[in-house]
């Protein structure tokens, strides 16, 4: 017998070029804006990775850089939030 799941999760990765970054961690609804759980790794390029496990769906998100809130410079999906600024948004099938 098959067993179903519908909620499989999908890792998925974020990824920022910020060279002169000190800090950058990834934030959304999918880990209730909390910046300290997914903190990202820079590699020797500059590029700040965090991967995070998504259930399939609608996510806003954003990075958390130095303190400063920045949108992903890839993402093309945002969304107004209620700080008078934008969420980037991802959807996972």
């Amino acid at each position: 017998m098959a067993r179903m799941c519908c909620s499989a999760t999908k890792t998925m990765e974020f990824k920022l070029y910020a060279p002169n970054a000190k800090k950058v961690s990834l934030a959304g609804d999918f880990n209730k804006w909390n910046a300290k759980t997914l903190t990202a790794r820079k590699d020797n390029k500059g590029n700040w990775i965090a991967k995070a496990d998504l259930t399939p769906g609608r996510h806003e998100y954003k990075f958390l850089v130095d303190g400063n809130w920045m949108d992903d410079p890839h993402c093309t999906w945002r969304v107004p939030n209620t700080f008078g600024t934008q969420n980037c948004v991802i959807d996972i099938k």
